[in-house]
């Protein structure tokens, strides 16, 4: 069934050449017992490895059932050995981290027999060698012997054609070297055994054939055999070593070495450990700084007014830059100003309006449009005075104040709370504010008096109504609750004069009791709620957006506006006047119902996006100048504060991550520390069958269950360091479970952990796959 023909066998090291095997040529039948004589170096072991294929001859040919082995490639061998060769070695060579029936089970393992089978097939090996009774210990807790009888159940396990043994007595004592040579001698009758011995009575007591070796070549022959020209009869089952078979083996090297796996595990998840918090910290901080600006940012309405400055224009090469390159050039350059680069003027008409007002209540409920127009007031002081008055919280002395600039910028500060979009669901102020006296307004016409947390107003919104009060003074409820002013149309307040111009009329008591005149009242007192996050309010006077659009309704066909519209001078001061000073006079007499600002207020902080996805649809398909640009005070803060959080967290993960590639490195020498100890174990693999890839797979294997024990490692200790950390943190600055740890940075942090072991370990990997078997199996 085998034979070799003409095969060489040459070593060079330097210019010395020794012939292992110098032209030799046999043929062995299919069942018979051949011992192989001779000194050491004589080649004896060398024959052994090539017909095990375990070493490549340099010429000749072996063929095997009519089957040339010349072309064969590393997978064929691999193949080759599995199938048909059975080793058993003089140090037996069992992996000492598996148990004695995974130890023969393994070269079935790489055949991909299933797993009953493959324990079938096991227990009846171990039961002809006469080992039922130990095939569930270790084998460390066998003597020598059995050990070579674990060796021979393990070659016997694959039903392999060849046995090879390589001086199978030679650690045994006499008596069970007898034993043992009994059992080959019995299995040749099934078998080609071919046993290389130091011992001649050993092989002429049990061998059919002796061949004796000297200086690489055979000397003698007992009894040759001629093989007969056959066809190629020889099958090839390709081996596999699957994953979970080499995390096994892995598993069971590194469950050996407890202590020096945990110590690995743990060095490696230093740099874990190190991300872990800074994440932990990271989330932490962005939580508390999202729950902040989602309390506080969260009353910051998205802003729509008539002039607006376009924040996507480029600062670059702006007039009064910083940067530049001081010109020596003795002329100067005119420019535009940056601010007015920037200025857009938004478009806004009533199909925008419209457009505005069919947001989803779900997204934003709650929406102010805000008017400059003027009330026309008076009210009656003391029962006999009738005095004009105004709902402002501006000193009348000073003009427009900083709040006030500030207010229509922000939405926050205002003097008319929104309009609730959803009439089913509570309203703006049932849901934000508490009435401290009297009610909530039920009509357009309804006032009321907003108050601080300490029940303090503004003085100068009762200064502007005409209250006689002094600073800190304390008014009660029912002075203020119920009290009237009457609200004058345009055509009753302003009087023509023969000039054409209009005047105020002067006549306070007959407009208030004119019955065309609308009574507001003071309907309640509120204060904002402990809970409300949209304290939107200025203390003072504040009114509903129906109101204001009522009085346009009333007012834009006004004598007065009329006459504003024929003319392009003021037709109360005949000042001449530009196109948007005349827009802003129609606006203040009433004459424009379009709002000068809408104030859009999300219903929280994460449907802000929606809503502006909801705006950004307006502006598709048109040009830059009719595009609607809205002002996100609040988006802008939080892209500033978000951004600086992520730059800290990048900054510190990049210092941690030093500690990750040196884990890495690490890894990598410790695997290669381990394939130098598991050297004898590759080698035995590969005398089973193993391929390169394989090899490679088992250290992989070690490496990825090292990164996910460290990653695990790193991820329990960095959560357990938030408690402790937390415990710091809130003794120090009063925030609670700052360090939170993700879920979700846990099982990555795992994953990079894994795949920074695999990486680190795949070169001591690769060169494991490498290695000699022959040499292998020689090592310590």
């Amino acid at each position: 069934m085998l034979e070799l023909k003409d095969i060489k066998k040459y070593y060079k090291v330097g210019d010395t050449v020794t012939k292992a095997l110098d032209g030799v040529s046999v043929s062995f039948r299919r069942q018979e017992f051949v011992a192989i004589l001779g000194a050491s170096g004589s080649g004896k072991t060398t024959m052994l490895n090539v017909i095990g294929g375990l070493d490549n001859y340099d010429s000749g040919d072996m063929i095997i059932d009519g089957k040339s082995t010349q072309t064969f490639k590393d997978n064929d061998w691999d193949a080759y050995r599995n199938n048909s060769i059975g080793f058993v070695f003089q140090s037996y060579n069992l992996i000492s981290h598996l148990g004695i029936i995974e130890n023969v089970e393994l070269g079935m393992t790489l055949s991909g027999v299933s797993k009953d089978e493959k324990r079938e097939h096991a227990r009846k090996a171990l039961e002809r060698v006469g080992l039922s009774d130990h095939m569930n210990k270790k084998p460390n807790q066998l003597s020598g012997g059995q050990m070579q009888r674990v060796a021979i159940a393990r070659a016997l396990a694959n039903d392999p054609d060849i046995l090879l043994c390589d001086e199978p007595t030679g650690a045994l004592d006499t008596e069970t070297s007898i034993q043992i040579m009994n059992l080959i001698k019995e299995l040749s009758k099934e078998k080609l055994v071919v046993m290389v011995t130091h011992n001649p009575e050993l092989a002429y007591e049990y061998a059919d054939r002796i061949i004796e070796f000297s200086d690489g070549q055979i000397k003698k022959d007992s009894k040759p055999h001629i093989e007969k020209k056959k066809t190629d009869q020889f099958l090839l089952k390709r081996t596999k070593m699957g994953f979970l078979t080499a995390l096994k083996l892995s598993f069971n090297n590194l469950r050996t070495k407890k202590g020096r796996t945990f110590l690995t595990a743990f060095a490696s998840s230093i740099g874990i450990i190190s991300i872990g918090i800074v994440l932990a910290l990271s989330s932490g901080f962005q939580k508390q700084i999202d729950q902040t600006q989602s309390e506080t940012m969260s009353k910051f309405p998205i802003t729509i007014s008539k002039i607006t400055a376009d924040q996507t224009a480029n600062p670059k090469d702006a007039l009064g830059s910083d940067k530049g390159s001081f010109s020596k050039d003795k002329k100067i350059t005119v420019k535009t100003s940056d601010e007015d680069k920037r200025q857009h003027t938004n478009k806004i008409d009533q199909a925008y309006v419209d457009y505005i007002k069919k947001i989803d209540p779900k997204l934003s409920n709650s929406i102010g449009f805000s008017r400059v127009v003027n009330m026309n007031l008076i009210r009656k002081v003391d029962d006999k005075e009738f005095k004009p008055v105004s709902f402002s919280n501006v000193n009348a002395e000073s003009g427009v104040s900083m709040a006030s600039s500030m207010s229509s910028m922000t939405g926050i500060g205002v003097s008319s709370f929104p309009t609730t979009l959803d009439k089913q669901s509570k309203g703006f102020l049932e849901e934000n504010y508490s009435v401290l006296a009297g009610d909530y307004p039920k009509n357009a016409t309804d006032i009321v008096l907003v108050v601080d947390r300490n029940n303090s107003t503004n003085i100068q919104a009762l200064k502007n109504i005409d209250f006689d009060v002094k600073e800190n003074e304390k008014l009660a409820f029912d002075s203020i609750v119920g009290t009237e002013f009457k609200l004058i149309s345009n055509d009753d307040y302003y009087q023509k004069l023969p000039t054409g111009n209009f005047v105020p009329t002067t006549d306070y008591q007959k407009m208030y009791d004119n019955e065309k005149s609308k009574t507001l009242k003071v309907s309640g007192i509120l204060r904002v709620k402990s809970s409300s996050t949209m304290n939107l309010l200025a203390p003072g006077f504040a009114y509903s957006n129906e109101l204001t659009s009522d009085i346009v309704k009333d007012n834009e066909q006004s004598e007065i506006v009329k006459a504003q519209k024929d003319s392009n001078d003021n037709v109360m001061t005949g000042e001449p006047m530009d196109h948007t000073t005349k827009e802003n006079t129609l606006a203040y007499l009433g004459g424009s119902s379009i709002p000068s600002s809408i104030m859009i207020y999300p219903n929280n902080y994460s449907d802000k996006e929606e809503v502006l996805n909801y705006l950004d649809k307006y502006n598709e398909g048109k040009s830059k100048k009719d595009k609607i640009i809205y002002s996100d005070l609040a988006g802008t803060m939080t892209d500033l504060t978000g951004g600086l959080m992520d730059a800290i967290t990048y900054v510190l993960i990049a210092f941690a991550g030093i500690s990750l590639v040196t884990s890495m490195i690490m890894i990598g020498i410790i695997t290669y520390t381990s394939v130098l100890e598991r050297t004898k174990e590759i080698g035995v693999l590969k005398a089973l069958g193993a391929r390169k890839k394989d090899i490679t797979r088992v250290f992989d294997a070690e490496t990825c269950i090292l990164g996910i024990a460290s990653g695990s490692l790193g991820v329990v200790i960095a959560w357990l360091a938030t408690f402790p950390i937390n415990h710091v943190l809130y003794n120090m600055t009063d925030l609670k479970n700052v360090a939170q740890l993700n879920p979700v940075h846990g099982i990555v942090l795992i994953l990079v952990s894994t795949v920074l072991t695999m990486i680190g370990g795949h070169v001591p990997a690769k060169i494991a796959a490498k290695k000699d078997a022959a040499i292998a199996l020689r090592a310590d």
